[in-house]
């Protein structure tokens, strides 16, 4: 099988982006060929499989043109066309899928139902998402696959030992409707507890808000020395730092769709307790001893969480844990993820009668 990967960026190092590495690699190792189509890529030890095309270029209607210029030779003889998180692509993509007969598939998980998107959803075959909830335009070519957590290195620690107060992380951009204000309120009404929140600011406006957090924290003097802002790690030291927490937040307030924070997939396969404020987490996070399901924008309920796993024995937290990571295992890893992209892939050739790379137009 030759497969086409469209993305923005491919790079380990990447504040927000470092994950598609595990994507390209997991669909590598399934396929004869992978050709990663992307404005730039910086993957040193990519798989001997694994053939680079970038566009990159210095205005928007120049990228245009070089991704019309990349896409049309990548594409050739392709068994299909997977587009990752960015439905423009998917519109600049479909002329080289659709004359060839090549099948265009698009995965997305985000609450935002741009214009791009909907055109999109109509142009592809198919399309891909954690579950219904994480795609916000409705339609009938959606395919519920979970997310695609590395479990390998999102492994299970043994909980820290029990020497001061309990040790909350929220993980994530300083974006505004991450909810971090209505968790900096929750932490304000329960003692004994420390919160670090790590993560990028990658807009203007999320600086901004960056800044107003950090003046916060130091005028308050129920958060001052309790509650650290700190930039993101190197995605290699995520686990350790969720590793080195009791309890992760997640926080994120209501869109239009559910986003479904990877972060919190992440510290369940971590085996630790997880807070969300999305009731999209309901077959994850739900049906435990522990109440790690709050309301949105709601401090109080969200205090309530906390408290309540704070409160909670050690053995009870530890066994949380344990049922959270069995269901990430099963549902949301990586190798899940990557084999129902493939057969996806199979079932969608065989519903439009393509034979044979690149369908009858190939070439």
């Amino acid at each position: 099988m030759r497969l086409v990967l469209v993305t923005q960026e491919l790079d380990p190092g990447h504040p927000a982006l470092a994950q598609t590495v595990d994507l390209a690699r997991a669909l590598a190792q399934r396929v004869d060929e992978l050709v990663v189509v992307s404005r730039t890529m910086r993957w040193p030890d990519a798989p001997a499989n694994v053939v680079a095309v970038t566009f990159d270029a210095g205005t928007q209607l120049a990228r245009g043109l070089a991704f019309e210029r990349a896409i049309w030779p990548a594409a050739r003889g392709a068994d299909a066309v997977l587009v990752h998180m960015v439905p423009q692509f998917a519109l600049l993509a479909a002329p080289a899928a659709k004359l060839r007969r090549i099948p265009l598939l698009l995965w997305y998980t985000h609450w935002h139902a741009s214009r791009s998107l909907r055109v999109a959803t109509k142009v592809v075959d198919a399309v891909l998402s954690v579950d219904r909830s994480s795609y916000p335009v409705p339609t009938r070519k959606l395919h519920a696959i979970g997310h695609a957590i590395d479990v390998d290195r999102f492994v299970a620690a043994p909980p820290p030992a029990q020497d001061g107060p309990l040790r909350l992380l929220a993980l994530g951009r300083t974006a505004r409707w991450k909810g971090l204000d209505t968790l900096l309120d929750s932490i304000g009404a329960v003692p004994d507890v420390e919160l670090e929140i790590r993560g990028p600011s990658l807009t203007p406006d999320e600086r901004v808000h960056r800044g107003e957090l950090e003046r916060r924290i130091d005028a308050d003097e129920r958060l001052r020395g309790r509650v650290r802002l700190d930039e993101a790690v190197e995605r290699e030291q995520v686990p350790a730092l969720i590793a080195a927490a009791d309890l992760v937040v997640s926080p994120n307030e209501p869109r239009r769709g559910a986003t479904l924070d990877k972060a919190v997939f992440e510290a369940a396969a971590c085996s630790r307790p997880v807070v969300s404020t999305n009731a999209a987490f309901s077959p994850l996070l739900g049906d435990l001893s522990l109440p790690l399901l709050a309301r949105p924008r709601d401090a109080a309920s969200l205090a309530a969480s906390i408290r309540a796993v704070a409160a909670a024995p050690p053995a009870e937290r530890a066994a949380a844990g344990e049922v959270l990571r069995r269901r990430v295992v099963e549902g949301h890893s990586l190798e899940h993820w990557a084999d129902a992209v493939i057969s996806l892939v199979r079932e969608v050739r065989s519903a439009s009668g393509t034979a044979g790379p690149g369908g009858a137009g190939a070439g």
